[in-house]
């Protein structure tokens, strides 16, 4: 019994302890649990991660097929004072619904100098509707004014930075990139669009000014590719 007193002291200074919020164990492990509960119920923020091409930077010309079975690169157009390049496909209902306004636009400023051209970036056996074939076939039901480039490999849309379906990039003569994203504001009813985007960008290049917005966030089907998997050693 010669340690009777040690032990009251002992069990004393632990009901102090607990009793100030100095007990580790139940605190920490409730507040490890309620951290745990939140992250579980908080909503997952996805952040589309855009490496490749910045505004003012200077675009890689390519060297594609087009679905006439020709090879095709920016250096081709001679008269050229810019390109609307789109990153589109066949499969994809944002693409779809972007079509006639695609062929619109190259109508309109084709001859003014800005000439649009299309790539299918997406992985044609993960999507086999986006293959070549079907490239050609679209074009031709569509009657597509415009060159529809096959991108072989992936090679190009990582260069370029597109995430999507369809995903414009505005280059000036010197393949400047002057504007980066979406068409419009509308991708539902082009009735109802209110910012032509692209097309604003293009009137600012014709005066010589920056375009503004000079980016915007584009908006479709994200671009099909294989997962890359980890190389056994």
């Amino acid at each position: 019994m010669k340690n009777l007193p040690s032990l009251i002291l002992v069990f004393a200074l632990g009901l102090s302890l607990t009793h100030f919020g100095c007990s580790p164990k139940p605190q920490d492990n409730d507040a490890k649990t309620a951290v745990k509960t939140v992250e579980k119920e908080a909503p997952e923020k996805k952040v589309e991660k855009t490496l490749g091409l910045k505004v003012g930077d200077i675009a890689p010309d390519f060297n594609l097929k087009n679905i006439d079975g020709k090879m095709l690169s920016l250096s081709d157009y001679d008269d050229a004072k810019g390109y609307i390049i789109v990153f589109t496909c066949n499969h994809c209902p944002y693409a779809v619904m972007y079509e006639d306004r695609i062929i619109a636009l190259d109508k309109k400023y084709k001859d003014a100098g800005y000439p649009v051209v299309a790539i299918m970036p997406n992985d044609t056996e993960l999507r086999p509707e986006d293959g070549f074939g079907p490239m050609q076939e679209r074009a031709k039901d569509k009657g597509f004014t415009f060159p529809y480039l096959l991108d072989e490999g992936q090679k190009v849309y990582p260069q370029y930075g597109a995430t999507r379906t369809p995903h414009v990039f505005v280059l000036d003569k010197a393949r400047k990139v002057t504007y980066i994203g979406a068409i419009d504001d509308n991708h539902e009813d082009e009735a109802a669009v209110q910012v032509k985007y692209l097309e604003n960008a293009i009137a600012a290049m014709e005066q010589g000014k920056q375009p503004d917005p000079s980016f915007t966030k584009a908006v479709g089907c994200t671009i099909k590719t294989k997962k890359k998997t980890a190389s056994k050693m």
